[in-house]
């Protein structure tokens, strides 16, 4: 029997370059995704009393769908994690109907919407972290050629008052420190959004356990399987 769907998998594991980057894109991503969901649905809201809001939400909630879906290849490009796609079949009839009733749909707004604080959140956290370490562990190299004015001020006083080689060692060992921390820091965010995603993006537990737990091949009716009905029910497929 063909497999009818496959559960996005083991523990996330994603590279350590791979969440560097995909974090520091948060930031950006999160900002345009805020803006397009908070704009798109407040101008559809806004006009719907003229029809001309419905056309509105019907395009933000489509756009939205495929933001998602490009979402999802970013998150198994970069960070190395398979995310299925959640979506209800859209059948012959009530296409547009089918994408605005299945949860899956609102679930991929609120995840963009989301995105704003916890991409600035992970865009700030990741480039302290390896910028002061790269900084200070650097600092041997070119300690001698930097101006007054790079030298960071804690209390009134300059922070990095070396005057010979020898004094910035502490500063350099202090730095190796924190990329040994910003290391642990990246990966654990770059799981911890993978599983964000997962949860978020991917199909609920119950979807899954209810495709797994199917005896007999066949599509199902997904109009009524979700949200309240708790009967399967399926036609067969010829062979």
């Amino acid at each position: 029997m063909a497999t009818t769907t496959e559960r996005d998998g083991s523990r996330p594991n994603p590279p350590l370059l791979g969440s560097l980057a995909y974090l520091v894109m948060n930031l950006p991503i999160g900002i345009a995704s805020f803006v397009f969901v908070v704009t798109s649905v407040s101008v559809g809201v806004s006009t719907v009393i003229v029809w001309v809001g419905v056309v509105v939400l019907a395009l933000s909630a489509l756009a939205m769908r495929g933001m998602a879906s490009l979402e999802r290849m970013r998150v198994h490009a970069m960070l190395g994690t398979y995310v299925a796609t959640p979506y209800r079949p859209l059948g012959t009839s009530s296409r547009w109907k089918t994408r605005l009733t299945d949860p899956a749909t609102w679930k991929d707004m609120v995840y963009l919407v989301l995105m704003l604080p916890i991409g600035i959140a992970e865009f700030t956290i990741s480039v302290v972290t390896w910028s002061v370490g790269l900084y200070l562990s650097l600092l041997p190299f070119y300690w001698y050629f930097m101006p007054a004015e790079w030298q960071p001020i804690l209390w009134n006083e300059p922070f990095l008052n070396a005057d010979s080689w020898v004094e910035t060692l502490p500063f350099a060992g202090l730095g190796l420190l924190v990329l040994a921390l910003a290391v642990i820091v990246t990966r654990a965010l770059g799981v911890g959004h993978a599983r964000f995603a997962r949860a978020m993006l991917g199909p609920s537990p119950r979807r899954i356990s209810k495709l797994e737990g199917l005896s007999t091949a066949g599509a199902i009716d997904w109009s009524r399987e979700w949200p309240s009905s708790t009967q399967m029910n399926y036609r067969p497929v010829s062979r």
